[in-house]
């Protein structure tokens, strides 16, 4: 009797095993079907690489407090290996914060692939870092969200701990209430680099934090609606203070400069 015991205590440690190995195996014969098709790993010190990356300039967009510059190195830089942005209340030209959006418009599109970026938050009551993507077209006449925008990471300081992954369509988004989102409790994403990943297919999208998969929005196939997403869209780093989310519980001007680290972007194809 004791030797069944031992023998089912045994089966009973080791099939979890198996299956957690089984499923660490397929996650890797995954991920080897995926063709890197360009980075930026921030090694090179100054403005960021202007191949790459454009500026957003102004105040854009959600009421929000700071003014975009651009090509200003308070900023947005290439330091030590990460690009920074930098949230500044400095009174710059009369502004009285300034930060810095870039992205990719009309020099990297992007449409299915894995897209990952590598970073490390700002944090304090008022901050609203993001990582996204907004369809090409709202560039030529398609509007807000028909175009369509995929949410990889949004964090507000006053809910420090706690990352977003969203999505934006006509059918589905903030501003009638129906937006398609989930969130995830993060370890310190202001004093720890995490990984920050959307795996986009014609059929779906797959949002992680390191590897751990926490939400998945899928094609209805009932049009652009719900799926304004068989088309090119580009991709977007910012830092925001205040606006309609991040400025929900004020703006705390003791902050004040918050730096938000970007180790890297990969944007990968799939491979068949």
């Amino acid at each position: 009797m004791k030797k069944s015991v031992s023998f089912f205590l045994t089966l009973s440690l080791i099939f979890p095993l198996i299956f957690q190995n089984a499923q660490a195996d397929k996650r890797q014969k995954e991920e080897g079907k995926w063709k890197l098709v360009w980075e930026d790993n921030f090694n090179n010190e100054g403005l960021p690489n202007s191949e790459i990356w454009s500026y957003e300039e102004g105040y854009v967009r959600n009421n929000e407090a700071q003014f975009y510059s651009k090509e200003r190195r308070e900023n947005a830089r290439v330091e030590n290996g990460n690009l920074i942005l930098e949230a500044r209340k400095d009174n710059w030209k009369g502004h009285e914060i300034t930060s810095a959006s870039i992205h990719t418009y009309g020099k990297k599109s992007i449409l299915y692939g894995r897209v990952e970026v590598r970073a490390m938050l700002p944090t304090g009551r008022g901050t609203w870092p993001a990582i996204w993507m907004l369809g090409n077209s709202i560039r030529n006449g398609t509007r807000w969200p028909d175009c369509g925008e995929i949410d990889i990471m949004e964090n507000v300081g006053y809910d420090p701990d706690v990352v977003h992954a969203n999505i934006h369509t006509k059918a589905y988004n903030h501003a009638i209430g129906t937006a398609k989102g989930n969130k995830l409790i993060v370890d310190e994403p202001y004093n720890n680099f995490y990984t920050y990943a959307v795996e986009w297919y014609p059929d779906r999208m797959e949002f992680f934090i390191d590897d751990e998969r926490y939400m998945v929005y899928e094609n209805e196939n009932n049009g652009v609606a719900t799926w304004p997403f068989d088309q090119p869209h580009y991709l977007i780093l910012n830092l925001a203070i205040g606006g309609g989310w991040g400025g929900q519980k004020g703006v705390d001007d003791s902050i004040f400069p918050q730096k938000y680290y970007i180790d890297y972007v990969k944007v990968y194809e799939r491979e068949e």
